[in-house]
C-alpha cells in the first residue's frame, strides 16, 4: 500500500512539472496566459525595459520643429548630440520606455542596437531572417513583442550617449557602439556621438576594502592634472616636441602613460589629486570621467577622486561629477558631509593585512575648491574652508579613539592630498632640492586658513597636491626650533591636454609606497619619456613613524 502510494506521488509530481513547463513554454511563444498572472510573475528587471529608440532634429532656422518629444511618451537624454556646437541644428536622443507590469500588446521590447548605414541583415553575417528597424542617424532596432523576453539578459534596459573617437565605456554592463551616430554636418572626431545600451539589470557595484599587503607594505599612486577632454584633445607643449614626426594627441598620450605606469608600479590605490577633466575642452565631461575610469577599472584597481579648479568647468557640476565617480567599479570616492564646505570631503582606511578591521593607514581627501571668492583682497584661488578644518580635526580625533585605531599595535600613518598648494609652499627655504624642481612659483591661495598647522596638530605625516603641473618637488615644512613636522609634495602634471613647457617639462606622477613594518614611507616619481623605468628622486619621509629630513 505505501509503495502503490509513493508511486502515485512520483507520478503526479512528474506529470505536474511536465504540465508546468508545457505552458510556460507555449506561453513564452504565444503569450497564452492572462495579464494578471503575468504581472504577478517575478520580474527578472524591477526597473524599466526600452520599447523604441529615435532622434529628434531642430533647425534654428525652422520654427515649426522641435528637439522635444512628446513628454508622455518620450524620455529625452539631456545631451545635445551636436554639443551645442552647431551654428543651427542641434539633436537630441529619446527613448520609450516602460516598467514590465506597464507593457501592452502593441509594445515591442528592444533586444539589439545597432548603428549602420546599412540594414544589418546584409551587412552582418549570421542575422538569418532576423528584422530590424530603422531610425534616425543610423539606429537600427531589433524588438520582439514576446514580453516574457524582457526578462532575458538580452532586452535593453538604459540607454546613453558618449561623445568623441576615443569614447570608452566603464559601466559595467554596458556596450559601446562601434559606429558613431550618422548625423550630418558633425563636427570631427571631438563631436562624434555614440550609443551606449545597458542590458539587463544595473550591476551591483561594491565599495573595495583595502588592506595593507602580505609583505606590509601598500603602494599609493598619486595622478595630478589629468586634462583630459571630450575626444582626443590637443597637446600642450609636448616633450620632445617632434616625438613621433611631431604628431600628438592628447588624451591617447596621456592614457598610455598611465597605462605603462599602472602596469609597472601595480599600485594599491589611485588617487586623482584633481583636474582630471579639463572643463574648457570637455563639452560631455562624462566621456572624459570613463577615460581614466576605464583604466583602473579594467585593472581592478581602486581609486579616490578630489577635484581642481577646472573639473567642473565642462558640462558637469562638482555634485554631479561625484556622483558619476561615486557610482562606478572600484571607485572610493565620496561627497563627505552635506555640512563641510566642498564636494569630495572624506578619509579613505586602509586596513592591516590580512582579514584585520584594524586600521594601519588613513588617507584625508579634501576639497580646495577653485577661485578666490574675494578677489579685490586675496588674488587666486580659493582656500580650506573653516568647516573643512573642523571636520578634519574632529574626524581624526575621533578616529584615534576608535577600536579600529586602538587596536592596531604598530605605528599608525596619516597622509592626506588636496589639489591646489597650501600657502607654506611659497617657502623656499624648505625645499628639498633631491626631491624635485621648482620651474614655477607656487599659485596657492592668497589667504592662508592655518590648514598645514591643523596636519601637524593631528599628527598627519606628509600632504601631496597638483595643480601647478611643473613643480614636482617636496618641502620639508619644520618647527620653530627646525624639528622636521610635515612633508608637502608635488606629483607634478601627468597630462598633455594641460599646460608644461618651462623648459622641456615631462610629463610625471608620483608614488607613496608605505611599508607599515617598519612604519616607513618612500616617495619617488616616473615619467613619460627619457627614464621610464627609473624611481626619479626616491626619497625616504617617514621612519619609525617620524617625518625624517632626507
Amino acid at each position: 500500500m505505501t509503495r502503490r502510494i509513493v508511486r502515485t506521488s512520483i507520478q503526479l509530481g512528474l506529470l505536474t512539472l511536465i504540465i508546468l513547463l508545457l505552458v510556460f513554454f507555449l506561453d513564452n511563444r504565444f503569450n497564452v496566459l492572462p495579464d494578471a498572472i503575468h504581472n504577478a510573475l517575478p520580474a527578472h528587471h524591477p526597473g524599466l525595459v526600452i520599447t523604441d529608440i529615435t532622434v529628434a532634429t531642430c533647425s534654428t532656422l525652422n520654427i515649426l520643429s522641435s528637439c522635444k518629444l512628446d513628454p508622455a511618451k518620450w524620455h529625452r537624454v539631456e545631451k545635445d548630440l551636436y554639443l551645442s556646437r552647431g551654428w543651427l541644428t542641434h539633436a537630441f536622443l529619446h527613448i520609450e520606455r516602460k516598467r514590465e507590469s506597464e507593457l501592452t500588446e502593441k509594445d515591442r521590447v528592444i533586444l539589439d542596437v545597432r548603428v549602420a548605414s546599412l540594414d544589418p541583415v546584409t551587412s552582418e553575417k549570421d542575422q538569418g531572417a532576423e528584422r530590424w528597424e530603422y531610425r534616425p542617424a543610423g539606429i537600427w532596432l531589433k524588438r520582439t513583442s514576446k514580453h516574457r523576453e524582457s526578462d532575458s539578459i538580452n532586452a535593453v534596459t538604459a540607454v546613453d550617449v558618449l561623445f568623441g573617437s576615443d569614447a570608452v565605456e566603464a559601466r559595467p554592463g554596458w556596450m559601446l557602439a562601434s559606429q558613431a551616430l550618422l548625423l550630418p554636418n558633425i563636427g570631427g572626431e571631438n563631436q562624434e556621438a555614440y550609443l551606449s545600451v545597458r542590458r539587463g539589470p544595473p550591476a551591483n557595484v561594491e565599495r573595495p576594502t583595502l588592506h595593507v599587503n602580505k609583505d606590509g607594505r601598500f603602494k599609493v599612486l598619486q595622478v595630478a592634472d589629468l586634462h583630459l577632454s571630450t575626444g582626443p584633445g590637443i597637446c600642450r607643449e609636448p616633450e620632445p616636441a617632434l616625438h613621433n614626426s611631431g604628431k600628438c594627441d592628447a588624451d591617447p598620450r596621456t592614457l598610455a602613460f598611465i597605462s605603462s605606469v599602472l602596469d609597472s608600479e601595480r599600485p594599491d590605490l589611485v588617487v586623482l589629486s584633481g583636474d582630471q577633466v579639463n572643463g574648457e575642452t570637455a563639452a560631455d565631461a562624462q566621456s572624459a570621467v570613463f577615460k581614466f575610469a576605464h583604466l583602473l577599472i579594467d585593472r581592478k584597481i581602486p581609486f579616490a577622486t578630489i577635484f581642481g579648479n577646472h573639473d567642473d568647468e565642462g558640462s558637469l557640476s562638482r555634485e554631479a561629477l561625484m556622483q558619476l565617480t561615486h557610482s562606478l567599479p572600484y571607485s572610493l570616492s565620496e561627497f563627505g558631509p552635506t555640512t563641510v564646505d566642498g564636494v569630495g570631503n572624506y578619509y579613505i582606511e586602509v586596513l592591516a593585512r590580512g582579514t584585520s578591521s584594524h586600521s594601519a593607514l588613513t588617507l584625508y581627501m579634501l576639497d580646495t575648491h577653485g577661485y578666490s571668492p574675494d578677489e579685490r583682497q586675496f588674488r587666486g584661488y580659493d582656500w580650506l574652508k573653516k568647516s573643512q578644518i573642523d571636520w578634519f580635526k574632529t574626524t581624526s580625533q575621533e578616529l584615534k579613539k576608535s577600536p579600529s585605531h586602538q587596536g592596531y599595535t604598530h605605528h599608525h600613518m596619516d597622509m592626506a592630498f588636496i589639489h591646489i598648494p597650501l600657502p607654506e609652499y611659497r617657502l623656499v627655504d624648505d625645499i628639498v632640492l633631491s626631491t624635485g624642481n621648482q620651474p614655477e612659483n607656487p599659485t596657492a591661495p592668497g589667504f592662508n586658513s592655518g590648514f598645514r598647522d591643523a596636519l601637524v596638530e593631528e599628527g598627519v605625516l606628509a600632504v601631496s597636491c597638483g595643480h601647478d603641473h611643473v613643480n614636482d618637488y617636496c618641502s620639508l615644512s619644520k618647527s620653530a626650533n627646525g624639528k622636521p613636522e610635515l612633508w608637502m609634495c608635488y606629483a607634478g602634471g601627468s597630462g598633455f591636454g594641460g599646460y608644461g613647457g618651462y623648459g622641456g617639462y615631462h610629463r610625471r606622477v608620483r608614488i607613496f609606497e608605505f611599508d607599515m613594518n617598519e612604519a616607513r614611507i618612500v616617495t619617488w616619481k616616473r615619467v613619460e619619456y627619457g627614464e621610464t623605468e627609473k624611481q626619479i628622486d626616491q626619497t625616504i619621509i617617514v621612519e619609525s613613524g617620524r617625518v625624517v629630513a632626507a
